[in-house]
């Protein structure tokens, strides 16, 4: 999807670099969790983790909003990044909560 938003008009790319750098950040975060040297370390990246998804989340929100990506191409990124914002509280709840 960035890719084909990235050939189109100014306002589509911008949408696009924002969404591939938050998009990529969740994943980025979620590795240097697993590598945390302790539980707060742990938590707190698990925490910006679930903050990028929540970016990406709302970007994913405006693409469709603006109909820049008509709702069937995105309708499923939209579904599978709310899902991980969940996934994302989940793991940061329990971590909080002394259970990791």
């Amino acid at each position: 999807m960035c890719q084909f938003l990235d050939k189109q008009n100014r306002v589509s790319r911008t949408l696009a670099s924002q969404l591939l750098r938050s998009g990529t950040s969740v994943g980025a975060n979620i590795e240097e969790a697993q590598a945390g040297h302790s539980k707060a370390d742990f938590t707190a990246k698990m925490s910006i983790a679930r903050k990028e998804a929540r970016e990406s989340h709302y970007w994913l929100r405006l693409l469709l909003a603006t109909e820049l990506v008509p709702e069937f191409e995105i309708s499923e990124l939209l579904n599978e990044s709310e899902e991980l914002v969940k996934i994302l509280t989940s793991i940061v709840k329990t971590s909080q909560a002394g259970k990791h």
